[in-house]
């Protein structure tokens, strides 16, 4: 299967969906399938394997300071000789120096992830022509008919506009902002909750493949997230000259730390690859300017709880699956949510079985949530979009077990203490 990818925002048109590793099995289903930037459900049958999770190191923003008293952004010491480590100078980075995506310059190692605050660079007008995807739409002979478990191929659901204002309804949702080799690109992500931290998240669930470009890449740059985008659902002719304030109504949070499986990282591409069931991250942020001390959680009023034990399929009444889509018939604008009684569907049979419903949103919705009634009875974050067919009439997403536990749990630890 293709994910659907992260959509490029650069104004020089659309760029191909993401970048995933090949897919081993051939198959029989026939459509071809996107990178939605959304993400794939592990295999019922396998939701107990334990495959290792990868840790990212430091960004450049050291232990998630958003800035000093005068309001610059300040990068601890032995961050800066990080950078150094690998070849990066701070100044030249931001100068522009971040725009080289040479094989010898794209960090993509577990422990390579750095992002460095640039103030100002995602401003109203940059959110808002960023509209690349690196998903590409799988296609049904990608998928195996005759491995693991599939059902058949649901029926489309009409994606439905969320009515503004969104933090009113979904205030968990929001958009996620990086730039890749083609320029920038766009995908969706949810506010969760932090064991570590009650009531004071600074946690942010998305698709692997929108901070990774898998085996054929690295660490996505600039990662931002911006919760309730467009709060008010202008169009984008609307949001012409908007001030930030009105595109990003609770600020602009930077990935100070990231964290998705080795198997994405190793299996990735293009098309979810053998990667798709394991397309979950983890993002740490940090605010690009100061929140008055408020943490995301505070700031945005409510976070979600994820459940790594969720029910099996049949046992599920319907998923509902959140994001802002961008490529054709969408422009990434507003947001949207499909709900749908989920389906099973294998990549190949060693791996997950992942989720799928029907929907037509498209690339820029990957990463988005999907909650369903958990394990408690309570709604909580189950899965993330990940891949879709090119004709856009379903998503898939992975089902979370210990791998995507394990890397929750890691984030969650890594800022215990601070």
């Amino acid at each position: 299967m293709r994910p659907i990818r992260p959509l490029n925002t650069a104004r020089r048109g659309r760029s191909a969906r993401g970048r995933t590793s090949p897919v081993a099995a051939a198959v029989a289903i026939g459509a071809a399938l996107v990178l939605t930037a959304t993400a794939c459900g592990p295999s019922e049958d396998n939701a107990g394997d334990d495959p290792s999770a990868s840790q990212p190191a430091d960004d450049g923003n050291g232990n998630g300071n958003g800035g000093n008293d005068d309001g610059k952004v300040e990068i601890p010491q032995d961050i800066q000789d990080r950078l150094k480590e690998h070849g990066i100078d701070l100044d030249k980075w931001k100068g522009g120096a971040w725009k080289k995506f040479d094989k010898d310059d794209w960090l993509r190692e577990a422990g390579d992830y750095v992002n460095p605050i640039i103030e100002g660079l995602w401003d109203s007008d940059r959110m808002r022509d960023a509209d690349k995807n690196p998903d590409r739409g799988v296609d049904d002979n990608d998928i195996s008919g005759d491995q693991g478990v599939t059902d058949p191929t649901p029926e489309p659901v009409e994606a439905a506009a969320l009515k503004a204002p969104y933090d009113a309804s979904v205030p968990e949702s929001g958009k996620l902002f990086f730039d890749g080799p083609d320029g920038s690109m766009v995908c969706s992500a949810t506010v969760v909750k932090d064991p570590a931290h009650p009531g004071k998240s600074n946690m942010v669930w998305t698709a692997g493949h929108c901070v990774h470009a898998g085996a054929d890449g690295g660490w996505y740059r600039n990662i931002a997230f911006v919760p309730s985008y467009n709060n008010s659902g202008k169009s984008a002719a609307e949001l012409q000259n908007a001030p930030k304030e009105e595109v990003a109504p609770h600020g602009v949070w930077w990935g100070d730390w990231a964290q998705t499986s080795d198997q994405w990282i190793e299996q990735g591409g293009p098309t979810g690859g053998k990667g798709a069931p394991y397309d979950f991250a983890v993002i740490h942020v940090t605010p690009e300017k100061g929140s008055e001390g408020k943490s995301l959680e505070e700031q945005v009023g409510s976070a979600l709880p994820v459940d790594f034990n969720a029910p099996a399929v049949p046992q599920i009444a319907d998923m509902t699956a959140t994001g802002y889509p961008a490529a054709p018939p969408f422009d990434g604008q507003k947001a949207f949510q499909c709900a749908d009684k989920p389906g099973r569907l294998s990549i190949s049979k060693p791996d997950p079985t992942m989720y799928r419903i029907g929907c037509t949103m498209t690339g820029g919705s990957s990463g988005g949530g999907w909650v369903a009634e958990g394990s408690d009875g309570e709604p909580a974050l189950v899965s993330n979009t990940s891949i879709g067919p090119v004709t856009a009439g379903w998503l898939a997403g992975p089902r979370l077990g210990k791998e995507a536990k394990g890397i929750y749990g890691a984030v969650s630890k890594k800022f215990a203490d601070q």
